[in-house]
């Protein structure tokens, strides 16, 4: 058995879009790796495409949070705890099955590409408010962060009255500096949400939400469905527009080929999916002894998936290393795979497929208003992108 190694989670200072140079590194030479965890847990770490995908699709992996080890989490810190109700994000079958069958026939192909007009109405509005204010601006807050914010409200149902408290209580729960100020604001919105769930019960509309009160999920459960979605709906899409268009003014030839053919959009989103891959990192562990290519994972211990390094493997994707809008991206693992795969990628490539190419359109002059190296990058969360993109055009 080699040594252990520790978490790589340094992205390289020449390109803010590279995973970590060790996992390229340990995906050539140990595509799975012993792992040595901050809290002095002994697990594993998959760098692999086709092990990263083998692990996300087996029942013998579970996602619950109480039995996972994080790999910079310090030794004291104690378990985590259990999922909260309705997150089933951290459940396994059959839990997780109750939950995904009521969710996975609100959010079809079919409907979220439903949504597509009301998506080029609301990115107007906000390509019009960025041409009043004139540059510079932060591209995050002035138009990456409110499209799919007032996008989820409509999908769940939030009263336009109510969108600004809304849109800025999830706000807070996200960029909360400390643990306090993350549990005051998530105490803030749970506490809206709960009166939603109470208000939809009450008088049902043409929502997600609405519909889901008609099923046997208790006002709680309700609850917890809403603040997973909101947080899977509201900052990973947020960040991968403004990442996806820093990538892009990185790489002034794929941005020129996006901006003069529009119907590259769908090979354009999924390439950035990949090449990003803001949601870096996936955590399973063990419920009993299994062999991974040829290594034998002990029951109870955790393995540490590496997406981003999975997404840039030469073994599935040619020249993984480069972007290309026109490359067939199809496989990727930007949204995970197997049961726990993101309820709301469709809703996301609705998002990102209108909301890119009409920025790009509507600004032919974009660029960046600081060097790249002055743009602040968010590196110490489970979602990878910018603290802000200041731009001028």
């Amino acid at each position: 058995m080699s040594e252990s190694v520790a978490f790589p989670h340094e992205r390289p200072a020449r390109c803010p879009f590279d995973p970590p140079e060790e996992l390229a590194s340990l995906r050539e030479r140990q595509p799975i790796a012993r792992l040595a965890f901050a809290d002095g847990h002994q697990g594993w770490l998959v760098t692999s495409h086709s092990l990263v995908r083998e692990v996300l699709a087996d029942p013998r992996f579970t996602s619950r949070y109480e039995l996972l080890h994080h790999p910079l989490v310090p030794a004291g810190s104690g378990p985590m705890p259990p999922a909260p109700i309705g997150d089933l994000s951290g459940l396994d079958a059959p839990e997780h099955t109750r939950y995904r069958k009521l969710l996975t026939g609100q959010f079809t192909v079919r409907r979220m590409r439903q949504l597509t007009g009301r998506v080029e109405e609301v990115t107007a509005e906000h390509l019009d408010a960025m041409q009043r204010q004139g540059p510079p601006l932060d591209l995050l807050k002035a138009y990456a962060q409110p499209i799919p914010a007032i996008m989820i409200c409509e999908v769940l149902g939030v009263p336009y009255a109510d969108r600004d408290t809304f849109r800025r209580q999830a706000a807070d729960s996200i960029a909360a500096s400390s643990p306090q100020d993350q549990f005051t604001a998530f105490a803030a919105l749970g506490e809206y949400i709960g009166d939603l769930v109470l208000a939809k019960r009450a008088d049902p509309t043409d929502d997600v939400l609405s519909d889901l009160t008609g099923t046997d999920l208790s006002d709680e459960e309700l609850a917890g469905v809403v603040t997973l979605l909101l947080g899977a709906g509201l900052d990973t899409t947020a960040n991968m527009i403004a990442l996806g268009t820093f990538a892009l003014l990185q790489h002034p030839g794929q941005l020129t080929a996006l901006r003069e053919d529009p119907g590259l959009a769908d090979k354009a989103v999924e390439e950035l999916l990949r090449y990003l891959t803001i949601a870096h990192t996936g955590i399973r562990a063990a419920l009993r002894d299994v062999e991974l290519n040829g290594h034998l994972i002990r029951e109870g211990e955790t393995v540490v998936l590496a997406a981003n390094a999975a997404n840039r493997d030469p073994a599935r994707f040619p020249d993984p290393d480069t972007l290309d809008l026109n490359r067939q991206a199809t496989g990727h693992l930007a949204f995970a795979h197997g049961i726990h795969q993101c309820l709301g990628q469709q809703l996301a490539r609705v998002e990102l497929r209108v909301a890119l190419p009409a920025l790009l359109t509507r600004f032919p002059g974009l660029r960046l208003a600081v060097t790249p190296e002055e743009v602040p990058m968010r590196t110490n969360s489970n979602v990878y992108g910018v603290r802000e993109l200041p731009v001028t055009f």
